[in-house]
C-alpha cells in the first residue's frame, strides 16, 4: 500500500510539474471568466448559453489534459527507461498502472476543482442584453491569478524552487480565495449575503463531469501503455465522439436485439449519462441519487478499463 501511494503521489507531483498543465489550467479558467463577461443577445437565454459553455470547457480542458497527461505519465517513462527502473523494483505492474491512474486522477481533479470554482463564478456573473458584466468578479479572480504567479515567480528566483507546481498550487488557492471574496461582493462593490446568484444546481453536473474525465483518463492510460502522445489523442478522440453518438449507433439496434450492437452499446463509454447540461432547463437540477449510480458505473468502468491496459502492459517491451 505504502508502494502505491508513493506512485500516485509521484505520478501527481510529476503532472503538476508540467508547463502544458499549469497552462490549461490557467487559460480555462481565465476564459470561463471571459464567457460570463461577454454580451451574447441571446433573446433571455444568456444565463443558460454560459453554463453550457463553461461546462462545455471543463470536459475539453479535462480531455486534452487526460491525454497529455497520462501519454507523460506512461508513453514517456518507458520510452526514457524510468519505466523499467521502477518495474526492476519489488514493483508490479498492476500496482505501477493504478499508481499512475490514482495520480493522473488527482490532477485531474485539481484541475476540474478550479474550472468548477470559475463554474459558479460563471452562473453568478451570467447577464442577460440588458445586464452588464460583473467588474468587481473579474478584477478580484484576475488579481488572485496574477498574485499566485507572481509568488510563485518570487518563490523560484529567491528560494530556487521550481516555479509550475509553486504557480499551479497558487492558482487553485488563488481562485478558492477568489471564490470566497466574491460570494460576499456585490456587483456595485458593496457586501451581500453568501453565494448570492450562484447557480449551486452546477455542483452535480461538474461532478458527472469529472467522472467522465476520469473514464477518459483511464482510456487515455490504456492507450499510453502502447502508443506516444498523437495516438493517443486520436484514439480517444474517436472514442470520445463515438461515446457521444453511442445512443444513435448502437442503441437503438440493442433495443431490437442485436447482439452486436448491445456489446459494442456496453463497450462505448455513454458521455449522455454523464453530460446533462440540459437537465438544468427550467429550474430542474440533477438529483444526487443519479450521480451515485453514475458513480458505480464509472467504477465498474474504470475497473474493465484498468484490466484492458493491464493486459497490454503485461508484455509490453521495456527495454
Amino acid at each position: 500500500m505504502r508502494q502505491l501511494g508513493t506512485i500516485a503521489w509521484n505520478a501527481f507531483m510529476e503532472l503538476v510539474r508540467q508547463p502544458v498543465f499549469l497552462l490549461l489550467m490557467t487559460c480555462a479558467a481565465a476564459f470561463n471568466m471571459l464567457l460570463a463577461s461577454m454580451f451574447y443577445f441571446s433573446f433571455g437565454d444568456d444565463p443558460k448559453l454560459v453554463k453550457d459553455s463553461v461546462l462545455a470547457v471543463m470536459l475539453l480542458t479535462g480531455l486534452f489534459g487526460a491525454v497529455i497527461s497520462a501519454s507523460a505519465s506512461v508513453a514517456n517513462e518507458i520510452r526514457s527507461g524510468t519505466a523499467l527502473a521502477v518495474l526492476s523494483k519489488p514493483v508490479g505492474r498492476f500496482r505501477f498502472l493504478v499508481g499512475k491512474f490514482l495520480g493522473l486522477a488527482g490532477a485531474l481533479s485539481v484541475m476540474t476543482f478550479v474550472n468548477f470554482l470559475c463554474a459558479l463564478l460563471a452562473s453568478r456573473m451570467a447577464f442577460d442584453a440588458y445586464g452588464e458584466p460583473d467588474k468587481p468578479a473579474l478584477v478580484i479572480f484576475f488579481t488572485m491569478l496574477l498574485l499566485a504567479y507572481a509568488l510563485a515567480g518570487m518563490s523560484n528566483f529567491f528560494l530556487r524552487r521550481v516555479f509550475v507546481p509553486d504557480a499551479v498550487f497558487g492558482v487553485v488557492i488563488g481562485a478558492t480565495v477568489a471564490f470566497l471574496i466574491i460570494c460576499f461582493v456585490s456587483k456595485d462593490w458593496t457586501l451581500q449575503e453568501f453565494a448570492k446568484g450562484v447557480d449551486w444546481r452546477l455542483v452535480p453536473a461538474s461532478i458527472l463531469i469529472l467522472f467522465a474525465l476520469w473514464i477518459i483518463s483511464g482510456l487515455a492510460l490504456a492507450c499510453s501503455t502502447r502508443v506516444d502522445v498523437i495516438p493517443t489523442l486520436s484514439i480517444c478522440s474517436a472514442l470520445f465522439l463515438i461515446g457521444l453518438m453511442s445512443d444513435y449507433m448502437f442503441g437503438r439496434a440493442a433495443d431490437h436485439g442485436s447482439i452486436i450492437a448491445r456489446v459494442c452499446y456496453a463497450i462505448s463509454p455513454n458521455w449522455q449519462q454523464l453530460w446533462l447540461a440540459d437537465a438544468l432547463e427550467n429550474g430542474r437540477s440533477i438529483p444526487w441519487n443519479y450521480v451515485w449510480n453514475a458513480f458505480v458505473y464509472v467504477a465498474c468502468y474504470l475497473g474493465a478499463v484498468l484490466a484492458v491496459a493491464l493486459v497490454l502492459f503485461e508484455d509490453r517491451e521495456l527495454n
